[in-house]
């Protein structure tokens, strides 16, 4: 298999970049049916923009191009070891080219391996079938929302639902409260795979298998093709929107398959995916390794562009441009609902930074500064001494996971502005109003819109120690828009929404 390797990484690279037309299309059906001067709408815009730059460039879709799942089915007598060697070969190649983001992280020393090898990572399922031809499917998907993952066990009692039975109506109110509980932490609007059964274990198994199904394709089993149907009406009234801000489209997918299952045991597995939906497929000749055709996609149909030139995400002159450093005075004249046009120096940190900054000096002064939950893609170009990084994507992470770390750091280091995706909570809150500093929401997964308003790497702290999406890069912003969601006077936008939410998810789920 000669041409193996390349035609994997072939599939890595367009996985990685260019959405599956059926959820191009769901996009764009979301995308038209948003006012376009509500936040959702504005945020919509930019996602459809950010999903036409990533294809034209050949770009990561989100910086956080996620854990590499491949479904694979080989005729008997396939070398399966010859082709995990390669798999293996060509997602470290991919990379290398800045097409995946260095996401494998030794769970023991918190090393990163920088190709996104490691132990059990890329996940490769091999299952041997009747064909003479070789399939591979690959799935990308991102932390954050693998973090709204979420498993229940009925009956059980819900918010805003109360008891759910060891029935299908039950099952209904366990994923609509799926899609509650994501919000925009999970880059709404999402994606559900869901399994009624099986054990813990091989639950999320098969409901992560849901996923490989075409957003438009219909249940062979009639009760669950109703099922899936009443999720998708019911989730788009509960009102959570794009990234949460409020808005109709909440939900684009809902497919679900049921496993026979213990009688003690009663599971509901969801498994909850981000509009940057990443899976495609490949067919192979198994004597070659050449590609004979691609599944989910047509690589003769161009690809129609989201956003026409005259729907783009537009400037209306009321944003608020802030240059950085910022002051108290700066952060205390901004409320909830301002967009802003963030300019000048910020710092990137996540997870590991967080952890770092609560037990040494930071490497630069923080002082007014804006720290943005962001693990960039990033390029090393050139030769020494004329090296230099550039900037390939660079969309926000989920902030919800630094909130035991925040209010500690905005204390203690002066920090102006703290900026990612989803809202953080009652504590940071409390340390905004208290500090002065505001939470700026960046649109999720817009990983190629953002790169644009990041045009410099002016440095970068710590890239030995915690690797490239956890190191404090400093860059250069321009025009960089994103929106108060929490105020330095105590509003929290995401506190509304999943109040006024709750309230539509106990109405529909009655």
């Amino acid at each position: 298999m000669e041409f193996l390797k390349e035609s994997i990484l072939q599939l890595v690279i367009e996985t990685s970049t260019n959405l599956p037309p059926d959820v191009r299309q769901a996009m764009g059906v979301a995308i038209r049916g948003e006012a376009p001067e509500t936040q959702a709408g504005q945020a919509l815009r930019i996602i459809g923009e950010n999903i036409d730059m990533a294809e034209e460039n050949e770009g990561p879709v989100c910086q956080d191009t996620g854990f590499p799942t491949f479904e694979i089915k080989t005729p008997v007598g396939v070398n399966q070891i010859l082709m995990r060697r390669q798999i293996h070969e060509a997602v470290a190649e991919a990379t290398k080219r800045g097409k995946l983001r260095p996401n494998s992280v030794d769970s023991i020393t918190g090393k990163n391996s920088g190709n996104n090898l490691g132990m059990e990572m890329p996940w490769l399922h091999f299952e041997q079938w009747e064909s003479d031809d070789i399939e591979v499917r690959l799935i990308l998907k991102g932390g954050g929302c693998e973090n709204k993952n979420i498993q229940y066990s009925l009956p059980c009692t819900l918010d805003h639902l109360g008891r759910a039975d060891r029935d299908l109506g039950g099952v209904r109110k366990c994923i609509l409260h799926a899609v509650w509980q994501a919000q925009g932490q999970g880059c709404a609007p999402g994606a559900l795979g869901v399994c009624i059964g099986s054990d813990r274990a091989h639950g999320y198994d098969l409901a992560k298998l849901q996923l490989f199904r075409t957003l438009d394709d219909v249940n062979p089993n009639p009760a669950l093709a109703k099922l899936e149907q009443d999720v998708m009406e019911e989730a788009n009234k509960l009102g959570i929107g794009a990234m949460g801000f409020g808005g109709k489209a909440s939900l684009i997918g809902c497919k679900i398959t049921a496993a026979n299952r213990l009688p003690a045991c009663f599971f509901v597995s969801v498994a909850y995916d981000c509009w940057a939906f990443r899976r495609l497929g490949v067919v192979l000749d198994s004597e070659t390794g050449v590609i004979k055709r691609w599944l989910y996609r047509d690589p003769d149909r161009p690809v129609e562009r989201l956003i026409a030139a005259n729907a783009t995400f537009k400037l209306t002159g009321r944003e608020v441009r802030l240059q950085a450093p910022l002051t108290e005075a700066h952060v205390r004249a901004l409320h909830v609902g301002d967009v802003v046009l963030v300019n000048g120096p910020l710092v990137t940190g996540r997870d590991a930074l967080h952890h770092y900054l609560l037990h040494h000096d930071p490497p630069t002064d923080l002082r007014g500064a804006i720290l943005y939950h962001c693990g960039p893609v990033m390029l090393r170009e050139g030769t020494p001494p004329n090296q230099r990084w550039r900037v390939m994507a660079a969309g926000p992470t989920t902030s919800i996971r630094e909130e035991p770390y925040e209010a500690d750091l905005i204390a203690r280091y002066g920090l102006r502005a703290v900026m990612g995706k989803g809202g953080m909570g009652e504590r940071t809150l409390a340390a905004l109003k208290k500090h002065g500093a505001v939470y700026l929401h960046a649109i999720g997964g817009a990983a190629q819109y953002y790169a644009r308003c990041l045009p410099k790497v002016a440095d970068v702290y710590l890239l030995e120690e915690l690797g490239i999406p956890e190191a404090m890069w400093r860059l250069e912003a321009r025009d960089f828009p994103a929106i108060v969601t929490m105020d330095a006077h105590g509003t929290s936008l995401h506190e509304q929404i999943a109040a006024t939410t709750g309230k539509e998810l106990a109405a529909v789920g009655a």
